[in-house]
């Protein structure tokens, strides 16, 4: 791998920051159920930014608690730079290969002034897909990447991070309702579900002010949602 840094980064040593509760578990659940029996019909598996067009992803991003971890993390002035929801169907194959949230083909964040959220709205287990780290990846700094291999999904091809090894992962598992903050250039990824039921998580990128280094011209502009610094 490329050398450290002597920085650990916005959320310390390993790179994330687990037990934020952005909702009760009961009313994730049922949102996830919601979601679910929408989607079940085109198993659909990716909506991209449902922030800008439905008023419970508007809101979740909004969760007091949630939204103090990351002012903790960034500071006071905040917005989203991006959403995906992500339905992952019981025994359909869809794996998301090791990735770093802060960079892509459009955008690159700066990791002192961004942290990416994910949110369970669904129990999220070993068995149906939770997400893995590499912690303390983050001291590798952002990584290339490139196209993973053609699957003839609908979703599409994901960026897969290149040139290094997954020697030792932890597995994290989060009950509904609960989030996960990691580092921008933290390592990550999920497997295919093989539980009986679909897992549902909503993936979150906070920016502060400067926090883009890059973007595409064509995205959407980051949506503010606390402070005045916009």
């Amino acid at each position: 791998m490329t050398s450290t840094t002597s920085a650990d980064g916005i959320l310390g040593r390993r790179g994330l920051r687990t037990g934020v509760e952005w909702s009760t578990s009961a009313t994730a659940r049922a949102r996830a159920m919601q979601l679910v029996t929408e989607h079940r019909a085109q198993q659909r598996e990716i909506v991209r930014n449902p922030h800008l067009s439905t008023e419970w992803a508007r809101a979740a991003v909004r969760a007091p608690q949630l939204l103090a971890a990351v002012q903790e993390a960034i500071g006071p002035d905040i917005a989203v730079e991006n959403t995906f929801l992500v339905v992952k169907w019981p025994h359909r194959a869809f794996e998301i290969p090791w990735h770093q949230d802060g960079i892509d083909a459009r955008v690159e964040l700066d990791p002192d002034h961004s942290v990416s959220a994910w949110l369970a709205l669904s129990d999220a287990t070993v068995s149906n897909g939770c997400l893995h780290a590499v912690v303390g990846s983050q001291h590798f700094g952002y990584l290339p990447f490139s196209s993973e291999a053609e699957h003839g999904a609908e979703r599409g091809r994901a960026d897969q991070a290149t040139g290094f090894t997954a020697d030792a992962t932890t597995a994290l598992p989060l009950p509904a309702g609960s989030a996960l903050l990691m580092d921008s250039r933290l390592l990550h990824r999920s497997g295919t579900n093989a539980g009986d039921g679909a897992r549902v998580g909503l993936n979150v990128r906070y920016v502060a002010p400067g926090g883009i280094r890059r973007r595409d011209p064509q995205s959407p502009s980051p949506d503010p949602v606390s402070g005045t610094g916009w």
